[in-house]
């Protein structure tokens, strides 16, 4: 199949966007939110042919489901980023040279956005939002895994569109086959960055064959520490909740690395996680300790490649360290720099801990689960970047722009 006329009536929407009024795009976003609280039995029905196809043990399956609840969360969203102010057309700085020249620094799109993602129909939905708010053309590629639930998405989207005589190219979701893949990661020319969202190996694959500009969003390895000061109470309901609120998603607990002089408290720690059923794979210090106090058939001696692992699943590795030292090294040959998390009583640890961990979102006494756009008042999110060039972190309107510089002569020529 050639794919250009989907990038060729991207670059004519890219155009077009420029037109649509501020006040046009809110009442837009709010029209969405109203059409997709009344299709939401329709976008059920065809998020059930995807879920039909996939086995419920499948770590993405929990990613696919669409719910009435899940439905009501996206309608939110949707409400949130319309809400939020526009981020387009700030003066970011201004200033007269001596040779009269005026120079203002203004905030732009990014252009055309490329989104290729798995078996997450909600990002349809956050990705159209918070492109099309900040004036971007967006080209989504989902899986073949939620073919049907991205394609009934993408229809309510458009219709309204098409209801207040918008391009509906500027949101454009390519067929759900491999070449469509194939063909984002070479468009160059067309699209300006590339996010990838999914599994460690979807990421790493459009890392090192894209010819356009890539924003990483990678897999989240994520720790907490709970030092030799941690709050028990505290500290058993933030782990829990880290690990098991939602485990198939980028904030999810991984591994909780516990000081050596806090084993003794670790059966107690632990006793939430029992109770959600959480397999442990503890190192022999953790082990020995729980051993006879956590249900047996959920704990497991802990091997080498236990320790940065994105689990996706009720399963967590447990590290036991000797000092904040080894906890720290730990977290930077195992960690994603994706979220990490320390709980501790000790005023000068938390300081060190935020100051010292590389990682995209560092918490005290709090759980990973907040990494979000949303969350962080974002709206929404496109992506959570662990990269370091332009954005980190949770991605919202901000980060998808960029800026461009507005000169303003009267006559001035250089030598």
């Amino acid at each position: 199949m050639d794919y250009k006329n989907y990038f060729e009536n991207a670059l004519v929407a890219g155009r077009n966007i420029i037109d649509v009024a501020p006040e046009t795009i809110v009442t837009v976003l709010h029209d969405l939110a109203k059409a997709t609280v009344i299709q939401s039995d329709h976008l059920l029905h065809e998020n059930q042919k995807d879920l039909d196809r996939m086995a419920h043990d499948d770590p993405k399956y929990d990613r696919l489901k669409l719910t009435t609840a899940r439905i009501q969360d996206i309608v939110k969203d949707i409400i949130n980023v319309a809400g939020l102010p526009n981020p387009l057309g700030h003066v970011l700085s201004e200033k007269t040279m001596p040779n009269g020249l005026n120079i203002t620094k203004v905030s732009v799109p990014l252009g055309i956005v490329g989104v290729i993602y798995e078996a997450r129909p909600n990002v349809t939905f956050d990705v159209f939002a918070l492109c099309f708010k900040t004036g971007n053309v967006c080209i989504l590629k989902g899986g073949s895994d939620a073919k049907y639930s991205n394609k009934a998405i993408i229809g309510v989207i458009r219709n309204v569109l098409s209801k207040h005589h918008i391009d509906v190219n500027i949101a454009t979701l390519l067929p759900p086959e491999r070449e469509a893949t194939e063909a984002l990661l070479n468009a160059t020319g067309y699209i300006d960055v590339l996010i990838p969202r999914g599994s460690q190996q979807l990421i790493d694959r459009v890392r090192q064959q894209s010819k356009v500009p890539v924003i990483e969003t990678g897999a989240g390895i994520v720790h907490t520490y709970f030092d030799e000061t941690g709050d028990m109470i505290k500290g058993s309901e933030i782990i829990c909740n880290a690990k098991t609120r939602r485990v198939s998603v980028c904030n999810a607990l991984d591994c909780l690395i516990i000081h050596s002089s806090r084993l003794s408290d670790l059966p107690q720690i632990a006793k939430p996680l029992a109770e959600k059923e959480v397999e442990l794979y503890a190192d022999n210090a953790a082990y020995a300790v729980l051993h006879g106090h956590y249900p047996e058939n959920s704990l497991h001696k802990a091997t080498p490649e236990h320790f940065g692992t994105e689990f996706l699943s009720l399963k967590m590795a447990i590290k036991t360290v000797a000092s904040f030292a080894e906890a720290l090294d730990h977290i930077a040959n195992h960690g994603s720099k994706h979220s990490e998390a320390i709980i501790t009583e000790d005023a000068a640890n938390a300081a060190n801990f935020l100051n010292k961990v590389d990682a995209a979102a560092v918490y005290v006494n709090a759980s990973t689960a907040f990494t979000d756009g949303a969350q962080f008042g974002l709206g929404a999110e496109i992506g959570i970047s662990t990269q370091k060039l332009h954005a980190r972190g949770p991605m919202g309107l901000q980060e998808l722009t960029s800026y461009k510089w507005l000169v303003k002569g009267d006559g001035q020529t250089r030598n």
